[in-house]
């Protein structure tokens, strides 16, 4: 959730058609506890406002607990993933994503173009 408040604020300041993408990044890195609220039987919708308005107020560990359900600051309940994996997963995604991208401009650019409407009353 800090990750895409952070992304989410810098997109502010881009503006654009690249405000865009770099929402939509940022929105991404929010699928992840939505994912573990929606696996662990919690209402994904008020464990995606609870976590925004923990990391808004409270700081940036605050994380959801699946067993109870609450928003709880990861630090002290010794949750932590070591950064270099974090780092490992953000770069993997984000080539994948933009390999994908990659492959969608070369199929669309080997499309023909479509052919012009022929005159009025002439049946194709």
């Amino acid at each position: 959730m800090e990750l895409a408040k952070r992304v989410r604020d810098y997109a502010t300041k881009i503006g654009g058609r690249e405000q865009l993408a770099v929402e939509a990044f940022a929105e991404s890195f929010e699928s992840i506890p939505r994912t573990l609220a929606e696996n662990g039987g919690l209402h994904p919708i008020d464990i995606m406002v609870g976590l925004r308005s923990a990391h808004e107020s409270r700081g940036l560990w605050n994380g959801v607990n699946v067993h109870t359900g609450k928003i709880v600051d990861m630090m002290e309940e010794g949750v932590l993933e070591p950064v270099k994996v974090k780092e490992h997963a953000i770069r993997s995604a984000s080539e994948v994503a933009s390999m994908i991208l990659r492959i969608d401009d070369v199929i669309a650019a080997a499309k023909p173009p479509p052919a012009p409407p022929g005159p009025p009353g002439h049946a194709d």
